[in-house]
């Protein structure tokens, strides 16, 4: 009767406390080798599927998507009217307004005669506008990019005393800009400009201000033969007052006007047409007063018609032909990396997305084509794009109008800024790079990340103090120090149980998450590879020794089971798996048992590869931590 009654008290509690189910860790399909590699490379190669709209369409369809493809205004020109050409009309006259003076001060800070700054920004907007994705980005020549080239130009030939070779090695590194910037579209590499990060760009470009603008003083103040004497009095003298007084004034106008223009949105076209009333009244001034025969530098000549055919003038030999190379690979790195962040922002704020590949083939392309037709580096500006963008454009059409305005330039006025004074193109420089300064951005990269902060510093004075080449340098150094060191030393932390939950998280960040009793749980937050592998296992057996520690000092039960979290190693090669068996061993020795939960698809399947699997045991590699604790200690689970 006692017996039948204790079979059925049994019977009882199995029915109320069922053993918990536990899932299975399974195996992912087995891939060959091929099908593994070509999986990969598509991912990263391909990780937009470009080619799916070309899926189950005929050939005579599949042709005409492959030209839209490389010319996207086919696709948007197809909707096009009257309504969006009014807008991209009103973007176009407004940002030929403000770039017209930039080129001809950015081709003098280029070390070219001013022209070539204005054909620059004819023949490229053109092309980019029937390749490029983006509706938004204006093209030209730049500030930063025009200080680089001549920085790096200058290295190899003095402008003053060959400004033809100058000249032609100029367009020798805008072809090759172009050919780098074409074949990173084209083998779909643009991942590559990444690795430079926004800390580093941030930096960069206030160092290129600072460099920028104190280059620009010599026009401003008008000195042409700084005195060697140290008396106030002479130095005074080889400044030029009428230069100062034009140069300061005007630069005052034009801060105002970008102060008012960022104060009211609505009034942007103050700062956008700023630079061309300053050349007009200034150019003006100067003729009817002959402030030029006073000492007041001008322009003198630009020359007049539209470009004229550089083909001839590139050098395809020689020993300037590696040198071009160079220069154009360090340029047109810089170019495209400022103008996919300038697309991918106002893509952003425009709600639609670009593809960063057709964009490097787009620029790339029309770089090539203006290096045969008298160009240098062409990229997108900022400035010029942020004016375009509130000026309402709709699609690249703008970029047309910009083109078509400079053109007429070319055609009917260019003698008109005879006149001109440079220390006015000095003030519209300095003003320009000016928003160069981001001292909000550089704020939060100190309050997010202090390793950022030192990468973005670096390259601000390896700039200011160095040279530009050089705070590049410095900047891709510190950004591969920080991918290195974050590869080398990846985090490790204990994890603990949340109050009347299964959930476990970091104890360091959840003072309320308990630990289990006789168990040491540890997740490992990256990939475990040659780089890292001995460190992690150094490490765990260094959170197993303090644990171990603490226990005995509070005369608690050792640790009987060390659980790894493995949800965030995403990868491990041969060189993590024999780490594991060695922290296997080393805890044997212990009487600790290794458990792993929740081991990815390509870890998992590496591990019974490896027969590291079998090593450990089926039942010790567990879908996730609770059901690890739940077999390893139920008894403080269910506490």
């Amino acid at each position: 009767m006692s017996s039948r009654i204790s079979i059925e008290n049994a019977q009882w509690e199995a029915a109320a406390h069922p053993p918990p189910y536990i899932h299975k860790v399974g195996k992912p399909p087995k891939k060959n080798f091929v099908e593994e590699f070509t999986a990969t490379m598509r991912e990263t190669l391909f990780p937009d599927d470009p080619l799916r709209q070309f899926k189950d369409q005929p050939w005579s369809r599949k042709l005409f998507l492959g030209i839209q493809t490389v010319f996207p205004i086919l696709h948007w020109g197809r909707h096009y009217s009257l309504g969006m050409f009014k807008g991209d009309l009103i973007a176009g006259l407004t940002i030929a307004s403000l770039c017209i003076p930039q080129d001809i001060g950015y081709a003098k800070l280029a070390g070219l005669d001013p022209q070539y700054g204005l054909y620059s920004s004819f023949v490229p907007p053109l092309i980019y506008a029937f390749m490029g994705s983006s509706r938004d980005i204006a093209i030209g020549p730049v500030a930063v990019v025009s200080l680089l080239l001549a920085t790096l130009l200058e290295n190899e030939i003095d402008s003053k005393k060959n400004p033809h070779d100058y000249r032609r090695l100029a367009f020798t590194a805008t072809f090759f800009a172009g050919i780098i910037q074409f074949a990173l579209g084209f083998f779909r590499l643009g991942f590559l400009i990444d690795f430079l990060s926004h800390a580093a760009i941030v930096g960069f470009m206030a160092g290129a201000a600072v460099t920028i603008a104190l280059q620009q003083l010599k026009s401003l103040l008008g000195v042409k033969n700084f005195t060697k004497n140290t008396d106030i009095v002479s130095v005074l003298r080889s400044w030029n007052v009428q230069t100062i007084l034009i140069g300061i004034s005007f630069l005052a106008f034009l801060l105002l006007a970008k102060y008012i223009g960022k104060k009211n949105k609505k009034l942007f076209w103050i700062p956008a047409i700023a630079p061309l009333i300053s050349i007009i009244v200034s150019t003006f001034f100067v003729y009817i007063t002959r402030a030029d025969k006073k000492g007041v530098g001008i322009v003198r000549h630009i020359n007049q018609g539209v470009n004229p055919s550089s083909v001839n003038e590139i050098f395809f030999a020689g020993s300037y032909l590696s040198k071009g190379f160079r220069i154009g690979l360090v340029a047109g790195m810089v170019a495209l990396t400022e103008a996919v962040a300038i697309g991918r922002t106002f893509a952003a704020m425009g709600d639609y997305s670009i593809d960063g590949n057709k964009e490097m083939i787009a620029l790339g392309t029309m770089n090539i084509i203006g290096s045969m037709t008298s160009c240098y580096i062409a990229t997108g500006s900022f400035s010029r794009s942020a004016v375009n963008f509130m000026a309402g454009c709709n699609t690249a059409v703008s970029n047309i109008v910009m083109s078509g305005v400079v053109l007429l330039t070319l055609e009917l006025i260019t003698p008109l800024f005879k006149y001109t004074p440079n220390a006015i193109l000095a003030s519209i420089v300095i003003s320009a790079v000016a928003g160069l300064f981001d001292f909000q951005a550089a704020l939060l990269i100190w309050k997010i990340d202090k390793f950022d902060f030192i990468a973005c510093i670096g390259a601000f004075f390896g700039v200011v103090f160095i040279s530009v080449e050089i705070g590049l340098l410095i900047a891709v150094s510190i950004s591969f120090a920080k991918i290195l060191l974050q590869v080398m030393r990846p985090r490790t932390v204990v994890l603990g149980r949340l109050p009347r939950s299964t959930v476990y998280r970091n104890i360091s960040h959840y003072p309320e998450a308990a630990k289990v009793p006789g168990v040491l749980i540890v997740r490992v937050d990256s990939a475990i590879y040659f780089s890292n592998s001995n460190y992690i296992k150094e490490r765990i057996l260094r959170w197993l020794a303090d644990e171990e520690e603490h226990l005995k000092e509070n005369h608690q039960p050792g640790i009987q089971f060390l659980i790894v979290e493995m949800s965030p190693v995403t990868d491990i090669d041969t060189s993590g798996i024999q780490a594991l068996e060695e922290l296997h061993r080393s805890l044997e020795k212990r009487e600790v048992q290794l458990v792993l939960a929740n081991p990815g698809p390509v870890v998992i399947d590496k591990l019974h590869a490896s027969k590291l699997a079998d090593l450990l045991g089926e039942e010790h590699i567990f879908l996730t931590v609770a059901d690890a604790v739940t077999i390893c200690a139920p008894k403080n689970e269910e506490a």
